[in-house]
């Protein structure tokens, strides 16, 4: 079912590479910054120094986003809620996310990518330290919306820059080096968080992620050059993108598909402390294997995406993350298997991210910056209709172990969607008579 794409030899790919930016430095107004240095040594540490803020960023908006899962039930404890209610909050962050993304890669397209980076770490700064203060489930609520506007904005602005600061050839490593801390922030991050969160107080984990906002703006102002902005052709044109039918069925297959993951994560906590019976003071362990996975997931998933066309890559990994969830579901009670579980699941979930993009990009080529940032929007409406539909049978009275069925039917769903996509780009072209 996975077709190699064979358009081209090793030798021809790595010839056709350096003659033409690739489709990610054309996604993102690929546009080669000339940085002024004695020699090439230096200028290699001016590029190495100006990417660490923005692998920074990406630790903190990973960490702020993913703790949630681990520290569900504390903060479900302090403000007095049920965990079902709980889960809420990570569907308002979500939704912050799916604004936030589009709409502020548009409004601010004509700004410095650096001014623009600096300002969303402040909103996002501003409204994790309201977390933090928040005194009641309808505060926090807002403030879990607002920190989460900011959130695909910086990655999507922050692809700008690392493709201008980069060498030829090295734009692919360059985004990479960024999306490590967010891989890093499952490994280490959410780890640490949640055994802040069980420990001391779930309000500290909150000021950390705040802490860590505010080194963000002040490393983007020192070690980020100014680079110019690039003019776009224009909201109302990039609008137009939304006119394509395969573009919305990308969407679907994202938000939808990915809601499975999304459903098992949002209340990992609570099935393996009272399903699985692990002791609360190991969920952090679990958690880093789950980060580990990820980092695993997200290495494979490029290569993936690399060798294969996206959507049969996406067919193959929706598939697989159906069988895993089933299974999260069945080995419930079993501790050993849901370690495993726990790391696959988290590589898979993580894979599904660079063929994903790819297939937004290739659906968006007149508004591939407007189209790339979706991705993020994508993700986080599957983590609100995850968190969100994984917690109606909790507020029923069933199990822990319950939502790994919807999660599991969430997943498939995406696979039939997948499937209809695949049947459509293969079905052959209608000739008018």
């Amino acid at each position: 079912m996975l077709t190699e794409k064979r358009s081209c030899t090793g030798v021809q790919r790595a010839s056709q590479a350096s003659a033409a930016p690739s489709t990610v430095q054309r996604a993102v107004g690929f546009s080669r910054f000339p940085l002024q240095s004695g020699n090439l040594e230096e200028r290699h540490d001016v590029i190495k120094k100006s990417l660490i803020p923005l692998a920074l960023g990406g630790f903190g908006i990973g960490m702020t986003e993913f703790v949630m899962m681990g520290i569900l039930p504390d903060i479900a404890t302090g403000l007095h809620i049920s965990i079902p209610q709980a889960g809420y909050l990570i569907t308002a962050y979500a939704l912050g996310v799916v604004v936030g993304a589009p709409t502020l890669v548009s409004l601010f397209a004509n700004r410095p990518p650096r001014t623009v980076l600096v300002w969303f770490m402040l909103m996002f700064t501003i409204f994790n330290a309201m977390s933090a203060f928040a005194p009641n489930f309808h505060v926090m609520m807002v403030s879990r919306f607002l920190a989460g506007l900011p959130h695909g904005a910086f990655f999507g602005v922050g692809a700008v820059v690392a493709s201008r600061l980069a060498d030829e050839g090295k734009v692919a490593a360059a985004m990479a080096t960024m999306f490590a801390g967010l891989t890093l922030a499952n490994v280490i991050g959410v780890p640490i968080g949640t055994w802040i969160g069980h420990v001391v107080n779930w309000r500290l984990v909150f000021l950390i992620v705040a802490a860590i906002g505010l080194a963000t703006m002040l490393s983007l102002h020192k070690l980020v050059p100014h680079v110019e902005a690039k003019k776009s052709a224009g909201l109302m044109k990039d609008l137009r993108i939304f006119r394509s039918g395969g573009l919305w069925l990308a969407l679907a297959i994202t938000s939808i598909g990915t809601g499975g993951f999304f459903a098992w994560f949002s209340y990992i906590t609570p099935l393996l402390t009272d399903v699985t019976l692990f002791k609360p003071a190991t969920i952090p362990m679990v958690m880093t294997v789950v980060g580990i996975g990820m980092t695993v997931g997200v290495l494979l998933g490029g290569r993936l995406a690399d060798r294969y066309d996206p959507l049969p890559a996406i067919l193959i990994l929706l598939s697989l993350m159906t069988v895993l969830l089933l299974c999260n579901g069945l080995m419930a009670t079993l501790q050993p298997a849901m370690l495993l579980l726990a790391f696959a699941t988290g590589a898979n979930a993580l894979a599904l991210g660079p063929p994903i993009q790819m297939l937004l990009i290739e659906h968006s080529r007149d508004a591939e910056m407007l189209g790339s940032s979706l991705g993020q929007s994508g993700f986080n409406i599957g983590n609100a209709t995850g968190a969100f539909l994984g917690g109606i049978p909790l507020t029923l009275g069933y199990s822990y172990a319950a939502p790994q069925w919807v999660a599991a039917a969430l997943a498939l769903s995406g696979v039939v969607l997948a499937l209809l996509m695949l049947a459509q780009q293969r079905a052959p072209a209608r000739i008018p008579a």
